[in-house]
């Protein structure tokens, strides 16, 4: 799996519990945020890092929190696809970013998608999330997609002519390509 599809099904996953995702997909530095996640009106970090081998360290989540200070999110997340170092786990604590190791991302992708398929509510989230890059408008509600009427979520086109503007897209990609 490459980080991007990696990053794209940790946002599927944050999606599915009811957050609404933007992906930071831009080359170059990303100021160690790969999405934006936003549910209840607060806007949180989410940096991920997929590795196996290794352990997270405590300069990851040093730098996401450091981060979400400057933009003034309310929270963040550090997600792999491996496990963190005790330094990580011991500066997380105490603090409004939530480390989530390979096993929890299983779990919770498994009751996230668990839920949505049942037709159920959608699990409630740790109380620990992120904050928003100026090019996330908070003012303008989500509209619902013109195919199958979900939620929409604020994307940036990758290609194309229209590469680098906003638009927005069905939060059921890639199962529904809706957008506007």
């Amino acid at each position: 799996m490459s980080w991007r599809e990696f990053e794209t099904l940790v946002g599927e996953g944050f999606r599915l519990q009811g957050y609404s995702v933007v992906e930071n997909f831009k080359p170059g530095p990303d100021d160690g945020v790969d999405l934006v996640v936003r549910k209840n009106g607060e806007h949180y970090l989410v940096q991920c890092k997929q590795w196996r081998a290794f352990k997270v360290g405590v300069a990851v989540v040093r730098e996401l929190y450091g981060v979400m200070a400057a933009k003034g999110a309310a929270g963040g997340f550090v997600v792999t696809s491996g496990r963190f170092t005790s330094e990580a786990e011991d500066f997380a604590s105490g603090r409004n970013v939530l480390l989530i190791d390979g096993s929890k991302l299983h779990q919770l992708l498994k009751q996230a998608k668990g839920a949505a398929s049942a037709g159920g509510s959608k699990p409630e989230s740790s109380p620990n999330r992120p904050a928003a890059p100026a090019y996330a408008s908070a003012s303008t509600a989500a509209p619902n997609c013109p195919r199958c009427a979900q939620t929409m979520v604020r994307r940036t086109a990758k290609k194309g002519a229209s590469a680098g503007q906003q638009f927005w897209g069905c939060s059921d990609y890639p199962r529904c390509r809706g957008t506007a």
